[in-house]
């Protein structure tokens, strides 16, 4: 059978990095910023997680490494966008660049490796286990036995939510991006602000690399990240930074994502099946497109 229950629980650990990276995005959307360095803040946590982790001895240890360093990179984009008045598409571009040879360097630098590192000391984050969940049908292996990041990023998606709507810094935030002078008014900078946002979004996007390395798999291949920070762009612009709306448009990327694993098993080639996400993407984006002309023509 093709759409089973083992397709629907494989659904939630093929959402989570999409979602936490989109769950930043939203962030810089709303403060006026376009990222489009998901990726590469992405990448930086998955390897930055199997570092950690190896060298702690503690995948919570590397959790927290990844969020420092995808931290940083948030700071840096920060610093050549926000305060050095650099063009954010440019700077997204030097940020992706960055990751993928620094990810590529160090790997052979502390691992002595090229491609990809797997080792014994890397250990997974733990999977919640529900209990008498586990057995119920359908829904036992979609909602018990996936990782604590799993939990984490739908938890995180609606915490932010109400953050951006709810209170004061949210609230702050949102307005740095549509009405940056009326903030200086008041004797706030949308500068800081921007940044907090872009430090905020380095790290969730650095968590979903830490999903893909130490959660989904235990190793670092490099450009592992394969795409999924393009796809949680596209989720963001889509969904004009409204989180609810964002959780919605992961979790059907996730599912396509899903049914393209399957596909393999029915001898397509595998490039046709991985492309399908993408393939989703750029209709998306056609269609986002086609409506929003359609409103400016109307207008």
């Amino acid at each position: 059978m093709f759409f089973d229950a083992a397709l629907i629980d494989s659904v939630p650990r093929l959402v989570t990095p999409v979602l936490l990276a989109a769950t930043g995005g939203a962030l810089c959307e709303r403060s006026g910023v376009f990222n489009i360095s998901l990726e590469g803040m992405m990448l930086v946590g998955a390897f930055a997680a199997v570092a950690g982790t190896y060298y702690s001895g503690s995948p919570w240890g590397g959790l927290v490494v990844a969020m420092i360093a995808g931290a940083a990179f948030g700071l840096l984009f920060a610093f050549f966008s926000v305060w050095r008045n650099g063009d954010d598409i440019i700077v997204s571009i030097g940020v992706n660049i960055l990751a993928v040879g620094l990810t590529a360097l160090l790997l052979r630098s502390l691992f002595g490796v090229s491609g990809q590192f797997d080792d014994p000391g890397i250990f997974a984050l733990p999977a919640i286990n529900l209990g008498p969940v586990a057995n119920v049908p359908l829904i036992g292996g979609l909602l018990s036995g996936q990782s604590v990041l799993v939990w984490l990023a739908v938890l995180l998606v609606f915490a932010t939510h109400h953050f951006l709507h709810h209170h004061n810094f949210g609230l702050r935030l949102r307005a740095a991006g549509q009405n940056a002078e009326a903030l200086r008014t008041v004797g706030l900078s949308p500068e800081w602000i921007k940044t907090g946002a872009l430090i905020a979004c380095g790290a969730l996007c650095a968590v979903g690399g830490t999903q893909l390395s130490i959660s989904n798999v235990t190793l670092f291949a490099e450009g592992m990240s394969a795409g999924r920070g393009w796809i949680a762009l596209v989720i963001v612009m889509m969904c004009q930074g409204r989180l609810p709306w964002i959780l919605l448009g992961a979790l059907l990327f996730g599912f396509i994502d899903a049914v393209g694993v399957r596909l393999q098993g029915l001898d397509l080639p595998q490039q046709v099946t991985d492309a399908l996400p993408y393939l989703l993407a750029l209709l998306v984006l056609a269609l986002s497109y086609r409506r929003r002309m359609g409103g400016a023509h109307a207008a």
